[in-house]
């Protein structure tokens, strides 16, 4: 005989019988929604457009003040009970992990009523009250307290101090999610707070070290000063009970306590110096990789935040066969797009700064993999990717031979520039930055590709950062480039195109695309006469620009712009000479002056530099130039940079004053 099947009711028929009048109906339908809905988000969507929270967080509201005294044992109590055991649980698997589903939750009004229920007598109903918030608490969208009010420290300590696992675990997931400044840290360290999250370390349930782990971290975090209290005779014993529970037998917990322990040491560096438990740190986090739930796909984002900027950790793992791990878990391929994504940003990690790291990332072929990962579904994996490929391509010896400037990178990389995915363009132009570097004879394929039209196209997009990041890569494009490429870049930007950028509101272009003149002027002097383009479009910016150069980098960029432009002939020097001087009066100080006493050694050696050009002794006008800037006062500032610390700085000054004294200046 063919088995029995139990069919399951449809979404809109548990709805119907959420509005029963019947206890028993209402219960038993509360808990069919909450079966239906767990670890399913395609379920929870289908109730969440049917209006199912609405409805449940409502049966919550109407029966919370059914039930006033525990004691009361009438059927009458008892269903009431269920009612809102089953409807706190459903409202907390609809926000289980689904950020579409907390917001819901908020929106049905259903927080407050919850967080009432958790001085309801009945230790059940609390309980489940209890695992709602905390489901709620495991998204950014949760309310967030302010610790400053003593009214929720006096609320939170009261949670912390609870008996009940959920409760306590409650409080501990509240700080995660609410702590975000310094003051609000000391605050909690004062209350106490770091002492009892430290004994539910050492004494608590699985769920509260992990919930204390997590919310220390957040304590911790940048704040040097409650971390040195915290391993301090004060709390009890320093340090040790996170150090143990990083060896614990749970995956979840080992990683929490290593993400401690990390926060611990970007803070505050002199702990945690011991190279022993810098390397198990390492392997433990290497081995989490292999956990086939969430702590795997968290793992390699623990790794990059240890590894990051760290060249001796850097070190370690790769001794530790880090980039063999990392590559091995890609090669197997089917990651879930978070794991897959962190396992590139640790590798991006990996490579950052040791040529020895890329140079094993290269004999792995770790790059073929990469170049699928470019033109992956996920938007994170594909920004991830393009991260990687920066870093790895950061060496001047692989980019000299060439690896990168290939169809199988470029092309991906190119039409990524089209994403649409902010990040992800961002991130591919950063990329793009690094390879297109003048190392090798091969930017033809860049151009082919239709790469340079493209970032002259981004270069006139609506958001800053990928204007910024388009303008850098164009500027490294024509870095030594040849002249036929310069030309054709500048052909496509135009004169009118370039001047307005460098007028951009964002100092950030504004920047990028004095750099970019810079680069394009530079070499063969016809280029020069790109800047008199249009009537001199483009110089006349840059003068602008100078005048009122809102950071320090604006005003390098400009004038070494300017200095290439004073490379070139006398009609070349003149016009920055006119440039230089058009602004001077009464009222306004030159900027140059304002350049040369600079506290930025830089902006002063590319100001000293121009000057250099502009009075070569081997051109005619050069008596006449270094006549009008004495006159100026600028060679009388110049004079007393002769012992400028700077070494850059002093031999240009000394150059200018040796062209000045073959015209007779003493």
């Amino acid at each position: 005989m063919p088995s029995a099947t139990i069919n399951k009711p449809r979404p809109s028929e548990l709805l119907s019988r959420l509005t029963s009048a019947e206890p028993e109906v209402k219960v038993r339908a509360l808990r069919q929604v909450k079966n239906q809905i767990i670890g399913n988000r395609t379920k929870k969507l289908s109730f969440l457009k049917l209006g199912a929270v609405p409805a449940v967080a409502g049966i919550l509201a109407d029966s919370i003040d059914d039930v006033t005294d525990n004691n009361n044992c009438n059927n009458d109590s008892n269903n009431t009970i269920n009612i809102l055991v089953q409807s706190a649980a459903a409202l907390g698997s609809f926000a289980c992990g689904f950020d579409a589903g907390v917001q819901a939750v908020l929106d049905a009004g259903a927080f407050p009523n919850l967080l009432r229920l958790l001085a309801n007598p009945n230790e059940k109903v609390v309980d489940a009250v209890a695992r709602a918030l905390r489901m709620i608490y495991q998204s950014k969208l949760a309310p967030k307290y302010d610790f400053l009010q003593q009214k929720n420290m006096e609320f939170l300590i009261s949670l912390l101090n609870s008996e009940k696992e959920n409760v306590s675990g409650l409080g501990a997931s509240i700080i995660t999610r609410s702590c975000e400044t310094n003051l609000e840290q000391k605050a909690l360290f004062d209350a106490g707070i770091l002492r009892k999250l430290n004994s539910l370390l050492e004494g608590g349930s699985l769920s509260q070290r992990d919930a204390s782990l997590e919310s220390l971290a957040t304590i911790f975090r940048n704040n040097p000063e409650v971390i040195s209290k915290f391993a301090g005779p004060e709390i009890g014993r320093p340090l040790s009970s996170i150090i143990d529970l990083a060896k614990d037998r749970y995956p979840r917990t080992r990683l929490l306590a290593c993400m401690c322990l990390i926060v611990i040491r970007n803070a505050s560096p002199h702990f945690l110096q011991d190279i022993g438990i810098k390397t198990k740190l390492i392997h433990i986090l290497l081995e989490l990789l292999d956990d086939p739930g969430q702590v795997g796909d968290e793992a390699p984002f623990a790794f990059s935040s240890l590894i990051a900027q760290k060249e001796d950790l850097q070190k370690l793992a790769l001794e530790a066969n880090a980039i063999d791990k990392l590559h091995h878990h890609i090669k197997k391929g089917s990651l879930h797009p978070r794991r897959y994504e962190g396992i590139l940003l640790a590798l991006a990690d990996m490579c950052s700064k040791l040529e020895s790291c890329r140079s094993k990332f290269l004999l792995l072929q770790v790059l073929n993999l990469l170049a699928d990962a470019l033109t992956d579904y996920n938007a994170g994996v594909r920004a991830a990717a393009c991260i990687c490929l920066k870093s790895v391509t950061r060496s001047i010896k692989n980019l000299s031979a060439g690896y990168f400037m290939n169809e199988t990178i470029v092309i991906p990389l190119v039409q990524l520039f089209l994403d649409p995915s902010t990040s992800v363009q961002v991130a591919a132009l950063g990329a793009t930055s690094n390879i297109v570097v003048d190392f090798t004879t091969r930017k033809s394929i860049f151009v082919q590709c239709g790469g340079m039209k493209q970032l002259v196209q981004l270069a006139k997009s609506m958001e800053s950062s990928v204007r910024s990041n388009a303008l850098w890569a164009l500027k490294n494009f024509v870095f030594q480039a040849d002249n036929r490429l310069k030309e054709g870049v500048f052909s496509e930007l135009t004169a009118s195109l370039l001047s307005s950028l460098i007028r951009d509101p964002e100092p950030s272009v504004q920047e990028q695309a004095l750099a970019l003149v810079r680069n394009l002027v530079d070499g063969c002097i016809n280029l020069i006469e790109f800047v008199f383009a249009e009537d001199g479009l483009i110089l006349g910016a840059i003068g602008r620009q100078l005048q009122c150069a809102s950071k320090a980098e604006i005003g390098i960029q400009g004038m070494y712009a300017l200095c290439n432009v004073a490379s070139g002939n006398e009609f070349h020097k003149e016009a920055v000479m006119q440039l230089l001087f058009t602004q001077m009066g009464d009222k306004n100080q030159s900027f140059v002056i304002k350049f040369l006493q600079s506290n930025d050694s830089r902006l002063c050696t590319a100001t000293v530099w121009t000057i250099v050009n502009l009075t070569c002794p081997s051109t005619p006008g050069a008596p006449g130039r270094l006549e009008k800037l004495r006159n100026a006062g600028i060679v009388s500032q110049i004079k007393n940079m002769v012992n400028d610390p700077c070494v850059d700085v002093k031999l240009r000054v000394r150059t200018v004053l040796g062209q000045s004294m073959a015209f007779g200046d003493n």
